[in-house]
């Protein structure tokens, strides 16, 4: 492919027949033939980063500065640029699949998983890209991240594509929206499931954080959206958006609500009305929460054609997704694993909970290192209040100390609790104080495979740790069988 069918609105001089062999944004990967660019912002290291990607054998490269070098192109937006250049390099593989992006603080994942079986049931090729990987037609890959950068997005569209894939459902984080990973993508559907407190440490304001958020939904990049309107600042897209909206809630009137819901440990019940067309839904999935994300869910497949017979026969047997409200049984007392890592996101699983058992609730949980600080003595706060007895202990530290992370969230606490900073020694405390019925909340990590622990990941899994303590009662209980024995 050449240069001008990649770059076909820039000033290309003499490059515009340039044969090219790949699109990267990383200096250090490149190979002949490749095309960079370089999206600092920082022209210091916007020009060393130039310097080394010509010198790995890149043809050219592409910033928002003067290189000072004739194998260079100027342009004012790079990232921009970067984004719809990927789409063209990847031979514009998301135009010819409807593409769903679901947005929002919490529930992301879990309402595109939703989608995803409920579109799969019904015959539907589908591929998943999210906070859990990606997934397509039996194949799956790590995401380096929620939403990943336009590059990686747009090789892995081509690919399943390639692969048959009829529609892809992925999530769409307020970062990728700021960093303008997705410009290019003309979304068929754009789902906002909630604005609660989180990434401050980027965004600064809730402020910044919710109007880029809602800046997403807008023609530019989706032709419809799905937005919750019992949620306060969602609500706001019902007047400042320049696309067709259909909402759903429990709460205010909406296109699509749910009647005589009962939600207990074993999953959730209740009848939804998807603009009149009425489904019966029994699912293992928990709480009120994710009676939102089915409704969303159920909308979206609405409006890609499914009938009301095919949202039925979809939503039978929906699967858990991993470390989302996950209940393991312990000899009769209940360990939840879940992602929670907000305020908003720890309130909703112990609510949650608190609902499901008249038993004791405990909750083991810390907090990111090198992220939001703000929202740490609020999620201290929110524990206290709606659980009975709170451990806290280590997330993903990062670079930051532990204690100091501790100190942040203890600072929106005033009754006693408990510390344990090594995470599985923490959750084995906690199994071993809770009693039959009693329900212990692991939050933060969810389904991660890895603990950040300064600039390293050592292998670590919260459903390892639960397992290992339920292997370990087994065993210690055989033991003590066959002593009586003898």
């Amino acid at each position: 492919m050449v240069l001008k069918q990649i770059l076909s609105n820039e000033n290309l001089s003499n490059f515009e027949n340039l044969e090219v062999e790949g699109v990267r944004q990383n200096s250090q990967e490149c190979q002949g033939g490749d095309i960079y660019f370089s999206l600092s912002k920082d022209r210091a290291k916007s020009l060393q980063r130039c310097q080394e990607a010509l010198k790995n054998g890149a043809s050219v490269v592409v910033s928002e500065f003067d290189c000072g070098v004739k194998e260079s192109i100027k342009v004012e937006d790079v990232r921009d640029c970067f984004a719809k250049a990927s789409k063209q390099f990847y031979g514009n593989a998301c135009d010819k699949m409807q593409m769903i992006a679901i947005s929002g603080t919490n529930g992301k994942t879990s309402t595109s998983h939703i989608v995803g079986e409920i579109l799969r049931r019904n015959g539907k090729r589908v591929g998943i890209i999210g906070t859990s990987g990606v997934f397509y037609n039996g194949k799956t890959k790590e995401c380096p991240l929620t939403t990943p950068d336009a590059d990686f997005l747009h090789k892995t569209f081509k690919e399943m594509y390639d692969d048959g894939v009829e529609c892809v459902v992925m999530e769409v984080s307020a970062h990728a929206i700021d960093q303008k990973r997705i410009n290019g993508i003309n979304f068929d559907l754009g789902v906002l499931t909630n604005i609660t407190q989180d990434h401050l440490d980027y965004f600064k304001t809730m402020e910044e954080y919710e109007k880029t958020k809602l800046s997403f939904f807008n023609k530019k990049h989706i032709k419809k959206a799905v937005v919750c309107v019992d949620d306060e600042r969602a609500r706001k897209l019902l007047y400042k958006t320049n696309v067709p909206i259909s909402t759903y809630g429990l709460e205010y009137p909406s296109d699509c609500f749910a009647v005589n819901v009962d939600c207990g440990l074993a999953g959730s019940k209740f009848v939804a009305n998807v603009n009149d067309a009425i489904v019966n839904v029994r699912s293992s999935l928990v709480g009120d929460y994710n009676v939102y994300n089915t409704l969303a869910a159920l909308l979206v497949c609405q409006e890609l054609g499914l009938s009301e017979k095919q949202l039925s026969d979809g939503m039978n047997c929906i699967s858990p997704v991993e470390g989302r409200f996950n209940v393991i049984n312990v000899d009769g007392k209940y360990a939840v694993i879940d992602f929670a890592h907000s305020p908003d996101g720890m309130f909703n699983v112990l609510k949650a909970a608190r609902k499901m058992t008249d038993k004791k609730i405990f909750v083991v949980f810390g907090c990111g290192g090198n992220r939001d600080k703000g929202k740490r003595p609020q999620m201290g706060k929110v524990a206290e209040q709606l659980a009975d007895y709170v451990c806290l202990t280590n997330d993903n530290p990062r670079l930051e100390s532990a204690q100091d992370i501790v100190g942040d969230i203890e600072a929106g606490m005033e009754k006693p609790h408990f510390v344990e900073l090594n995470r599985a020694k923490a959750i084995r405390k906690m199994l071993d104080f809770a009693r039959e019925g009693d329900v212990v909340i692991i939050a933060g990590k969810g389904a991660e495979k890895y603990q950040e622990i300064g600039t390293k990941k050592y292998p670590y899994n919260d459903f390892d740790e639960v397992y290992k303590y339920c292997r370990d009662k087994k065993f210690k209980s055989l033991s003590q069988e066959k002593e009586k024995l003898l």
